[in-house]
């Protein structure tokens, strides 16, 4: 990841909201696009005081402030509301990154529909409210980048996420719709579909078998490497950036070429 000293300001006087932004990838792109002069708007469900804790020290870094909001995505009303506020308090949001997820592996005879549920509506449903919160006022400046979080795990290869898969896969369409119904407004919608990134998630769901995972993932990525964070951040940064604006409705897969 190119560090913050010499980052150039490819997003000076953008404002962009990211949901998950305390996670592992989440806080990757966070230091990311802050690092190149975004606002950053960083929206989590986490304690407040752990958030404005990061959102501060971000801004001591950079001299360019962040700002955290505590905020339930399961809640898709509220949510709405909240990111809607946002919106007219900060003149519009100009880049909106849907990064937040809810991962649970389990085989699907034993997954309660609650989970199921759960899981679309964090992973795919918030995301369409909140591109109805933003939408308003990318049309009104005539320009917006929305980037969703779709999966490698459409492809199939992992067992145990079929929610996951359902929800992640409930991205894909409408990022190709949204992009052709906003793209006359200047918006451009995208997704990535991250591969195997090292990240607390997955520490939290291999737990002892990590190193078995770990061996799995190398020997099938072209890549001998594993993913990283910054790795994904990079291309959300691309994406949010006017070096993308003629791409949309696309699906950039970052997975070390499974």
């Amino acid at each position: 990841m190119t560090s913050r000293s010499t980052q150039p300001a490819l997003l000076a006087g953008k404002v962009a909201l990211l949901t998950g932004a305390l996670g592992t990838l989440g806080r990757a792109q966070a230091d990311t696009l802050h690092a190149a002069s975004a606002r950053m708007l960083l929206l989590d469900r986490l304690d407040q005081g752990e958030g404005d804790a990061v959102a501060a020290g971000m801004a001591s870094d950079t001299g360019n402030r962040a700002l955290y909001v505590s905020c339930d995505l399961n809640d898709l009303e509220t949510a709405k509301r909240v990111v809607g506020a946002l919106a007219e308090e900060h003149h519009g949001i100009d880049i909106l990154i849907n990064n937040a997820a809810l991962i649970i592996n389990r085989p699907f005879e034993e997954v309660p529909v609650s989970d199921y549920e759960d899981q679309v509506r964090i992973n795919s449903s918030a995301a369409f409210v909140l591109a109805q919160a933003v939408a308003p006022a990318m049309k009104a400046k005539g320009y917006g980048k929305i980037i969703n979080f779709c999966s490698i795990t459409l492809n199939g290869r992992w067992d145990g996420y079929v929610p996951y898969v359902a929800s992640k896969g409930a991205m894909l369409g409408p990022t190709k719709s949204l992009a052709r119904e906003l793209g006359p407004h200047g918006i451009r919608v995208n997704a990535i579909s991250p591969g195997a990134v090292v990240s607390d998630a997955e520490r939290r769901v291999f737990g002892d078998k990590l190193d078995e995972y770990n061996r799995w993932v190398l020997e099938n990525q072209s890549v001998k490497a594993r993913i990283q964070a910054h790795d994904i951040a990079n291309v959300v940064l691309f994406l949010a950036s006017a070096a993308s604006d003629m791409i949309s409705g696309q699906n950039i897969a970052v997975d070390g070429g499974w």
